[in-house]
């Protein structure tokens, strides 16, 4: 009777029983690979992930020094007085932190001039930038909905007019208001600024993106007219691109010189802009009394509206607000 070795397991006869080879034909069996184990792939990079760059992360930081050491300077030399400011260095404060005195100096000074100039502006930015937002948006959202005769030639029309630099139009244009007797008045400035090329390519590129044919659809089948639509419907989807457009042309009417330099003569219809730059001219006349330090605080007061707007509107600039709104 056979028993057995000790410490041999059945399994271990098992393993011993199977052999290498074939016992037949003495050939080693063929062994089966064994599957490879797919390779990880990196995770691709997206806008909120991005792969990070040397060269990149210092081209930033150039151009975000480059851009803010103005508005420091700006900052910086706002807080001197006159003396201080043509005798210190620029990028360091004076002996006295004058910056009170000076927005008091500025916002009285020549009969409080510069308040009259910023209602002047606030004036501009509203009918102008304000009226050429909402042609913008109307525009836009009817060149981008419907169809109609002629529509490629409104588009070529409108790409033309975004390729026109404004001041190949200021002789033109000054020729028609003073023709009209609009010149010296503040019409001559809202008027042009009411007309966006810009602004209407924008909204109507914008438009075709956000909003979708079907959901309008929708709403016409609930009953719902062409008005209700839009201001229901359409407007809150439009509404980063609106913003958008606003901040563009309200900066643009803020900052807009040519157009009133060559439109207005009256001191008193000047916007800051204008105005600022009569108070720099008077350095250069005979007799006149160099406010340098005014300048230098009502260009800080004229800088600070926008970027507190900017501030203000950045969370309206969004997108996606239809997205999942549309059963593909």
């Amino acid at each position: 009777m056979i028993t057995n070795p000790v410490g041999t397991s059945p399994d271990t006869k098992e393993r011993d029983a199977c052999p290498d080879t074939d016992p037949d034909t003495g050939a080693e069996p063929r062994r089966i690979p064994a599957p490879a184990l797919p390779r990880r792939r990196r995770a691709a990079r997206t806008p909120l992930d991005p792969r990070r760059s040397i060269p990149l992360t210092v081209l930033a930081g150039l151009v975000l020094v480059y851009t803010l050491l103005p508005l420091v300077w700006l900052v910086i030399n706002a807080t001197k007085d006159q003396e201080s400011l043509l005798g210190s260095f620029g990028l360091w404060f004076g002996e006295d932190f004058q910056l009170w005195d000076n927005i008091s100096r500025t916002l009285s000074y020549d009969d409080g001039a510069f308040v009259r100039w910023t209602l002047n502006t606030l004036l501009y930015v509203a009918a102008g930038a304000g009226g050429a937002t909402l042609l913008a948006v109307l525009g836009g959202y009817a060149l981008a909905v419907y169809e109609f005769p002629g529509r490629r030639v409104v588009f070529a029309v409108v790409i033309g007019a975004v390729a026109v630099p404004g001041t190949a139009l200021a002789v033109p244009t000054f020729l028609m208001f003073s023709g009209m007797g609009l010149a010296d008045t503040p019409w001559a400035v809202i008027i042009p600024s009411l007309v966006s090329p810009f602004g209407l390519y924008l909204m109507w590129v914008f438009t075709a993106e956000a909003v979708p044919v079907e959901l309008l659809e929708a709403a016409r089948i609930d009953g719902a007219g062409e008005l209700r639509v839009f201001f229901r419907v359409a407007l809150p989807l439009l509404m980063p691109g609106t913003v958008t457009v606003l901040l563009f042309t309200m900066v643009a009417t803020w900052n807009n010189y040519f157009l009133p330099l060559i439109m207005i003569r009256d001191p008193d219809w000047y916007p800051l802009s204008l105005g600022l730059n009569a108070w720099s001219a008077q350095a250069r006349t005979a007799g006149g009394e160099p406010v340098f330090d005014l300048i230098v605080t009502g260009s800080l007061l004229t800088v600070a509206p926008i970027i507190v707007i900017f501030l203000l509107l950045q969370r309206h600039w969004q997108s996606g607000l239809a997205a999942g709104s549309v059963k593909e």
